[in-house]
């Protein structure tokens, strides 16, 4: 059979799922250029790689061009830190460039086992052989596959809906981790297949995610609260109105972008102080929601002095309002008019004391 189409019958699946990804990222609104960008250099990636993965069992096959082979082998053994490193690059908030240099230093200690054997060899019988080294990319593969799983947690809104495709992500990851020992070098023909699946249905639901994200500060959004609340209102204890103080005087004076950057600075605030029982939700301009899941009184309390201590460190400020009613002692609904009514109160307190006057503040 020509190599070209074996080429094709053995990684059409793998060339589908990339196709489909990548008329996918043509297509879509909610990410930003550099992140596409980034998506596309990964599907270029695991497709080339493919093709090496392919190139290197085929020689092995007929045993020839043992040289060529070997080469072959540094680029599977290099790429898959250097995809990792590059999925870490694409999806984590504000990671930067040198999240690749392990990777690169993976990639050039497989240039130089080329000669020396130091992290893998081929023998006379044309046999794929460790050497003292031979671990290394595993353990490159391991460290990012964990450091990859641990931000994105950590950035996720700490919702089950968030954390199913990040668990999944993971299981893709340790799969490339694990089966190797398991399966042997066999399981390198599927990798890139393996990966591109847990790529696309993370961004499939990255997508959805989206869908229920606000735009500007990435926290949860209208729709979603109101999805929530009612999915959950036997759960919910207590309801946390915000409303931010001065915007209109920020947009007037300082332009539209600086209201923006208020906006995100407290939205980083909030976000530090909740737990992952306590939801945010940005429902309007300047106006901010949450809502706790089986949260005790004593933990609203310290999540309220957690965003005041955190507001206090910017120059911005906002009123606060809170409503705790455990046990479904109170409707939802009244449990938010009684949180609103604090948080006007909170405001009107804090513009009689500054002498400003609300509506042009």
């Amino acid at each position: 059979m020509n190599d070209f189409l074996e080429y094709f019958l053995q990684n059409w699946a793998l060339i589908l799922i990339l196709l489909a990804f990548a008329i996918m990222l043509r297509i879509t609104v909610f990410l930003d250029k550099k992140t596409v960008s980034r998506m596309y250099v990964l599907i270029v990636a695991v497709f080339l790689l493919s093709i090496c993965v392919y190139t290197e069992f085929h020689l092995a096959e007929i045993n020839q061009y043992k040289e060529v082979r070997i080469v072959m082998t540094a680029i599977r053994y290099s790429a898959t830190p250097v995809i990792l490193s590059l999925i870490l690059f694409t999806l984590v908030k504000r990671a930067r460039w040198y999240v690749l240099l392990p990777a690169i230093g993976i990639a050039i200690l497989n240039v130089v086992s080329i000669f020396t054997g130091i992290v893998f060899s081929i023998n006379e019988l044309g046999e794929l052989q460790r050497g003292v080294l031979g671990y290394i990319p595993y353990v490159g593969v391991g460290v990012y596959s964990f450091f990859l799983v641990f931000i994105l947690i950590k950035q996720s809104n700490k919702q089950v809906s968030e954390i199913i495709p990040i668990v999944f992500l993971a299981f893709c990851f340790a799969t490339g981790l694990v089966f190797p020992f398991i399966m042997g070098k066999d399981y390198s023909k599927i990798f890139c297949t393996t990966i591109a699946i847990g790529l696309f249905v993370y961004y499939v639901f990255l997508i959805l995610q989206l869908t229920k994200k606000d735009a500007l500060t990435g926290l949860l959004n209208r729709q979603a609260y109101y999805a929530f609340v009612r999915e959950n209102n036997k759960d919910i204890t207590a309801f946390v109105s915000i409303d931010m103080n001065g915007l209109k005087a920020i947009n007037d004076k300082q332009g539209h972008l600086a209201g923006d950057e208020a906006l995100t600075t407290l939205s980083l605030c909030f976000t530090k102080a909740v737990t992952s029982k306590q939801f945010i939700y940005r429902i309007g301009g300047d106006e901010f929601i949450i809502v706790c899941r089986k949260t005790s009184e004593d933990e609203l309390m310290t999540m309220i002095e957690n965003i005041k201590d955190n507001v206090a460190e910017t120059k911005y400020a906002c009123s606060i309002g809170y409503c705790y009613a455990p046990n479904n002692s109170k409707p939802l609904e009244q449990m938010v008019k009684e949180s609103d009514e604090m948080m006007y109160a909170d405001k009107a307190a804090y513009y009689s004391a500054n002498g400003n006057n609300r509506r042009t503040n």
